[in-house]
């Protein structure tokens, strides 16, 4: 199993999700998070004067699959979050020893 995070543009979640869907992911957990990257922020105008914004607002995701469906799952997520502008975010695969579905007490992939 894996254990998919990604990092997106908070305006990007519904290209994202309705991707994730069409291709029968069950479920995801969507944190609102603050950082930076290369980018190192960016700064606004705001009543007239110029500020520093040092932590951008992302999503990030969390995705538990299948071993033969992260490459497909990293692939939808990286077409529906992207921009091809700077800041589109990051996507990390990890490995994911095992799961368990409270309620029911299954394992492994059978709990995903």
């Amino acid at each position: 199993m894996k254990y998919i995070v990604a990092i997106i543009q908070p305006y990007r979640m519904d290209a994202v999700r309705e991707a994730l869907n069409a291709l029968g992911v069950k479920g995801l957990t969507v944190t609102e998070v603050r950082g930076y990257g290369r980018q190192r922020g960016h700064t606004e105008i705001y009543r007239g004067s110029e500020y520093t914004i040092t932590y951008v607002p992302k999503l990030k995701l969390e995705i538990a699959v299948d071993d033969k469906d992260a490459d497909e799952v990293v692939e939808t997520l990286a077409r529906g979050a992207q921009s091809g502008k700077i800041g589109d975010g990051k996507i990390f695969v990890l490995d994911l020893v095992s799961a368990l579905r409270i309620r029911t007490g299954e394992t492994g992939s059978d709990a995903l």
